[in-house]
């Protein structure tokens, strides 16, 4: 009989190829999905639907245990919220609910493995140095702060073994984050904010998938920060965007100061809606960080994990899947 896997936010960017990844690997897989969520990209895939029911802990508990999952693989979080209570709610509180059942559940359960974030532990001040599993954790945003308080409540859970994976910024088919940046550029506009040297990481999204495939198997109640192993200066995105495409563009740079005043702005129509800001003062401040580069040598070391694809690589797939879905 196939594993079974509990994927949830299997109908977002990083869910999605974490359910084909599962599948490629002879798991039958349960995607957990919200009612109101998108799900058509997902109907070619031989999967199972669910709706947790985070907030009835009864209810959890026996949907888990219908599922009867081998493990489960957390992905389901917000990367925007009105509040650092909502996403403290979604992200971490909901984490704790999922593996609190799963583990009252017990039965045939044998790993959970949660999709953090490299913002749970924030970025370096200074360009000298590197981020790894013992760096202070510092988060700069409500995001990050909620990413480091999933981690905080998962590891109180008794009974349960997991695996914790810090993805620095994924990117990838079907990523409507980073995308917005390649929209620009495809018009002809190259933006920055400020002129400060950075030193940037990014891993894309297939290998954060083959990396929680091994986290199943591997790295008991351990963190793993991910990266592709390399850091990038602040241009690199934009330079091999341009080359793959073959673009020309209009460079230039905006005063930090006047971004933040477009960022305030935001945040307060946002407020007023009642909705969660996309751009926000904290996110500048996360846009604008001096040093994201990240060690993934402890990954390499316990999980295996060697990623397939660099920058180069990584974005030449994505932007020829964006041209031939008609992104951009």
């Amino acid at each position: 009989m196939k594993e079974r896997v509990l994927i949830t936010g299997a109908s977002g960017f990083v869910g999605y190829h974490l359910v084909e990844a599962a599948l490629h690997n002879n798991l039958e897989v349960y995607a957990a999905v919200r009612g109101n969520s998108q799900t058509d990209h997902l109907k070619h895939l031989d999967i199972r639907y669910i709706n947790l029911d985070y907030k009835n802990p009864s209810a959890l508990k026996q949907q888990l245990t219908d599922i009867n999952a081998d493990y489960i693989i957390h992905a389901a979080g917000v990367t925007s919220a009105r509040s650092q209570a909502e996403y403290d709610d979604i992200n971490a509180a909901n984490t704790h609910r999922l593996a609190f059942a799963a583990a009252e559940v017990r039965g045939n359960f044998k790993k959970f493995v949660l999709i953090g974030s490299l913002a749970a532990i924030g970025p370096l001040k200074s360009l000298d140095g590197i981020i790894t599993e013992a760096t202070i954790p510092h988060p700069v945003t409500a995001y990050g702060r909620s990413k480091l308080l999933a981690e905080e409540q998962l590891r109180t859970v008794k009974n349960i073994s997991y695996t914790i994976l810090r993805p620095t910024a994924v990117y990838g088919p079907r990523d409507t984050g980073i995308f917005i940046f390649f929209k620009q550029l495809v018009k002809g506009i190259e933006p920055y904010i400020g002129n400060n040297q950075q030193k940037l990481s990014f891993i894309y999204v297939k290998d954060v998938a083959n990396a929680a495939i091994k986290a199943l198997y591997e790295g008991q109640n351990e963190t793993y920060n991910l990266s592709d192993g390399n850091f990038y200066s602040r241009y690199e995105l934009g330079n091999i965007t341009k080359q793959v495409l073959s673009l020309k563009t209009l460079k230039f740079h905006l005063p930090v100061n006047f971004v933040k005043i477009i960022a305030a702005i935001s945040e307060k129509v946002s407020s007023l809606r009642n909705k969660a800001a996309v751009v926000n003062i904290e996110k500048i401040d996360e846009l604008m960080a001096v040093n994201w580069s990240c060690d993934n040598e402890k990954a390499k070391a316990e999980l295996c994990f060697y990623p397939a694809y660099n920058l180069q690589a990584g974005l030449t797939e994505t932007l020829i899947w964006y041209k031939a879905n008609k992104w951009l």
